[in-house]
């Protein structure tokens, strides 16, 4: 089932969550270890990520360095499909620009779809960590809303391949993200939104944001999402902080705020255990007020670490 259909079927606000691939090496029982506590809240979807290729520089014996490009969290398809068979609840694949030619969007996307996987959350992606800001693929998309076409193209039976006769139309759900606070390139939140808007009136039908911790601002994202013409659903991110390194990396590599009571009481902490009871306690408050603001579901950034959201959800749902 559609992500669309399971938030209009619904009387209650949703719960669902999103996991990492494993690092390469690593069994998929890691990933069952973080999805088993958390089925006991009835996710009707669970989004799985996906990680461009990484560089790393090797020298070699005659002392020149060797570009080695390496995968460390492959699997996306792979897990989305063993999820669906083990869980019976519909996955949701991230699709990114970087790394991949329109070729590969499009082999990945009927793989997809031979296995009944019919929804995609469609993304630009970060940067490679070793270069200084994202570059596309020679042969591909270097905007999510050109990736947007793409699949909308497909689900009206067009693909890459214009000589094909009587090509099968897939049937996508596409799903994009959102920001609260702005995406880190978008001059200000009213270009944001502009964007975002491009990105529903080509076809996006529902939109997952950025973590955020202030629900004001999220609150206030929706309004100006409303008066900007945007009315597809509008699904909220949220992560319970877990240890205190958090209030440095979060916003680093986010590009979000932390309310200053968030800070003050997690650095007030003389534990581990405080610092993952305080981040639950105001993720547990936000999510109280974020329902009784009209959320259709309430969507968990889960890092495949099940503990803190599972404590979360127990309270709310």
């Amino acid at each position: 089932m559609k992500v669309t259909e399971h938030l209009k079927n619904a009387t209650n606000t949703l719960f669902s969550f999103e996991i990492l691939p494993p690092v390469k090496g690593t069994s998929i029982q890691s990933i069952y270890q973080g999805i088993d506590p958390l089925m006991e809240f009835n996710p009707p979807f669970i989004n799985v990520t996906y990680h461009r290729e990484e560089y790393v520089f090797k020298e070699r014996e005659n002392g020149l360095l060797e570009k080695i490009t390496i995968r460390k969290r492959p699997g996306t398809v792979g897990i989305c499909s063993a999820i669906m068979n083990k869980y019976h609840v519909d996955t949701v694949p991230h699709i990114i620009c970087g790394g991949f030619s329109k070729e590969d969007t499009e082999n990945a996307l009927m793989d997809l779809n031979f296995l009944g996987i019919d929804n995609v959350l469609l993304l630009r992606g970060d940067a490679v960590k070793t270069e200084p800001g994202f570059r596309p693929h020679k042969d591909g998309h270097a905007h999510a809303s050109d990736l947007i076409q793409q699949v909308v193209q497909l689900n009206h039976g067009h693909y890459l391949d214009e000589e094909m006769e009587n090509p099968v139309p897939t049937d996508f759900c596409i799903g994009v993200a959102g920001y609260p606070e702005k995406h880190v390139e978008a001059p200000n939140l009213g270009t944001d939104l502009k964007y975002l808007k491009h990105k529903v009136d080509l076809g996006a039908e529902y939109i997952i944001t950025q973590m955020f911790f202030d629900n004001e601002k999220f609150c206030d994202f929706v309004k100006a999402c409303r008066a900007a013409g945007i009315n597809v659903p509008i699904l909220p991110g949220l992560k319970p902080i877990t240890a205190k390194s958090q209030l440095t990396v979060l916003p680093r590599y986010f590009n979000i705020d932390l309310p200053e009571d968030l800070v003050t009481a997690v650095e007030a902490c003389k534990t581990s255990a405080d610092v993952k009871q305080v981040g639950i306690e105001w993720t547990i408050q936000q999510c109280k007020e974020l329902v009784e603001f009209g959320v259709p579901c309430l969507h968990f950034y889960t890092m495949s670490k099940s503990e803190a959201t599972a404590a979360v959800a127990r309270a709310i749902f």
